[in-house]
């Protein structure tokens, strides 16, 4: 008697399965892609140092010397723009995996112990989030100082309850699941339970925020810049780039465009990327 192949099938493959077939988050992927490979290959696609000044040459509009034009003064924005995508990918990274780590680490503490702890780190997020992300994170870059440095930190404090609050009502509702509760009855400590059950299990919201506080965290990171309190002169960052084109508007559009798009396509690319890892890893956002 033949029996019919079984296809072994996981979670995992089936969410990896239906995010390629989002065309809108292939879309993102490929847009962050190409961000990622201008970064990485950044000396090898110009010839221009991102801080070499060229008064002669400054506000030219794009041409084959100067694929983006050059900016007040006569830097390659092109160059500028290459370099800049260095910064925003860095500040995505280490922002989004300051709060996520310690913002999972406060949402798991309040969601499984819960009582007077869960009510001290709620109160905190609550805090946090009554004030706006951008004002609380201008309040926190006033206080540390103007630098790149302290944007992250700022950026990666702001986000933390977000992770928090997340991971939280997750933890809460995985707490009182049956193989929790026969693992609790079996002796297992809880540091074992956390780490073999509820964070496992908690991974897929983990993710799907992950990557939409990418594009999060760039933004808010251009808006520091743009205020004059991120990334310092001559750093090519986005936002202080589009600070410094606040006056040549009229005269040389192209100083405020390039780095405008830019942000906003790395935003958009992370959102749809995103999107589509919620409609992928979402039980019920499946058909």
């Amino acid at each position: 008697m033949e029996q019919d192949d079984i296809q072994v099938t996981s979670p995992w493959k089936d969410s990896l399965r239906q995010l390629r077939k989002n065309r809108f988050a292939i879309a993102g992927l490929i847009i962050i892609l190409f961000f990622v490979l201008l970064a990485i290959f950044a000396p090898l696609l110009t010839s221009y140092a991102y801080d070499k000044t060229d008064i002669v040459n400054r506000l030219q509009p794009p041409s084959g010397e100067h694929w983006f034009g050059t900016d007040d003064v006569g830097r390659d924005i092109f160059t500028r723009i290459a370099y800049g995508a260095r910064i925003s990918l860095q500040v995505g990274i280490f922002a989004v995996s300051g709060a996520l780590l310690f913002g999972t680490i406060l949402g798991i503490v309040a969601g499984y112990y819960g009582r007077w702890i869960d009510m001290v780190i709620s109160r905190v997020f609550d805090i946090l989030l009554a004030f706006p992300s951008i004002l609380l994170a201008i309040a926190i870059v006033a206080i540390l100082g103007s630098s790149l440095e302290n944007a992250l930190i700022a950026i990666a404090i702001v986000n933390i309850p977000i992770f928090g609050r997340l991971i939280r009502s997750k933890v809460i509702s995985l707490r009182e699941e049956e193989f929790v509760m026969a693992a609790k009855a079996q002796g297992m400590k809880n540091g074992r339970i956390i780490l073999h059950h509820i964070l496992p299990n908690s991974v897929a919201p983990i993710i799907v925020q992950a990557t939409l506080s990418f594009g999060t965290a760039i933004l808010e990171a251009a808006a520091l810049g743009f205020l004059g309190l991120g990334a310092q002169p001559p750093t090519p960052e986005w936002g202080a780039m589009l600070a410094g084109s606040r006056d040549f508007i009229q005269l040389a559009p192209w100083t405020l465009i390039f780095p405008g798009v830019s942000i906003m396509l790395v935003v958009l690319g992370f959102n749809l990327i995103g999107d589509g890892l919620r409609d992928a890893l979402d039980p019920k956002m499946k058909n």
